[in-house]
C-alpha cells in the first residue's frame, strides 16, 4: 500500500438499492472526503464518442436510443433487468472500463494523500470488491423504508423486485463489507453514525 497520512482512508461503498449509498456519498463530503460514483463513471462511458456506446447499440440495436441519439437509461433497463443473460452482457462491456477509472482514481487518491470513498453498487457483483480499499462499507436499511423510497423514486413493485433480484442479496452484501451503516433513522443520526464510523477506522489505521 501507498504511503499516505494515518488519518486519510479509501472506502468502497455498497449497498442495497434504495438503502441511501448517494445520502452517504453527500455526508462523506461534508467530513471532507472526495466522493467518486460509479454509475455517473458508466453513464458517461455509455455516451456518445465513447467506444462502448457503439459496442452496446451493436448488441441492443438503435431502440435503446432515445431522440438525440444517446442511450435511453429506461429503455435499457427496462431490457437488462427483466433479462438475466441481457444484464450480464452489458455488465462484461462496461465494468472492465469502470474499474480501469476506479483504479486510477483510488491511486490518484493516494499520491495526493486525500481521503476518497467511491460508492459502487455493483462492488462485489463486478469483483471491485478487490481493489485496494481501507475498508468496504455497506449502507444497508429496513425492507420497509427501501419500498418506500423506491414508490417515492417512481418506480413500479416489479420494476423495482427486477433490479433489487438483479444484485445480491442486501445480506450477503452486509456479511462481505468491513462496516454496516443501517440507515434507518432521521439524516442527523446517520451523519452521527459516519462519523463515528470514520474516526474509529481512522484510530484502527494509526494503532
Amino acid at each position: 500500500m501507498a504511503d499516505n497520512k494515518p488519518n486519510t482512508v479509501i472506502f468502497g461503498v455498497t449497498g442495497g438499492i434504495a438503502c441511501g449509498k448517494s445520502e452517504v456519498g453527500r455526508i462523506l463530503k461534508k467530513m471532507g472526503f472526495v466522493v467518486c460514483d460509479a454509475d455517473r463513471i458508466a453513464h458517461d462511458l455509455m455516451k456518445k464518442g465513447h467506444p462502448v456506446y457503439q459496442q452496446i447499440i451493436d448488441h441492443f440495436g438503435t431502440c435503446i436510443l432515445s431522440e438525440d441519439g444517446e442511450i435511453s437509461r429506461p429503455i435499457l433497463g427496462g431490457i437488462v433487468f427483466r433479462n438475466p443473460a441481457e444484464l450480464a452482457v452489458l455488465n462484461k462491456l462496461v465494468h472492465p472500463l469502470v474499474r480501469k477509472n476506479i483504479e486510477r482514481w483510488i491511486t490518484e487518491s493516494r499520491q495526493k494523500k486525500r481521503s476518497a470513498a467511491a460508492l459502487i453498487p455493483l462492488l462485489f457483483e463486478s469483483g471491485m470488491n478487490t481493489l485496494e480499499w481501507d475498508a468496504i462499507i455497506c449502507v444497508s436499511s429496513r425492507k420497509e423504508l427501501i419500498a418506500k423510497r423506491l414508490k417515492k423514486r417512481g418506480l413500479k413493485c416489479s420494476e423495482a423486485e427486477s433490479r433489487v433480484e438483479s444484485q445480491l442479496s442486501l445480506l450477503e452484501k452486509e456479511q462481505r463489507s468491513d462496516y454496516v451503516i443501517s440507515n434507518c433513522g432521521t439524516l442527523a443520526e446517520l451523519e452521527e453514525f459516519m462519523q463515528e464510523m470514520v474516526n474509529r477506522i481512522r484510530v484502527k489505521r494509526v494503532l
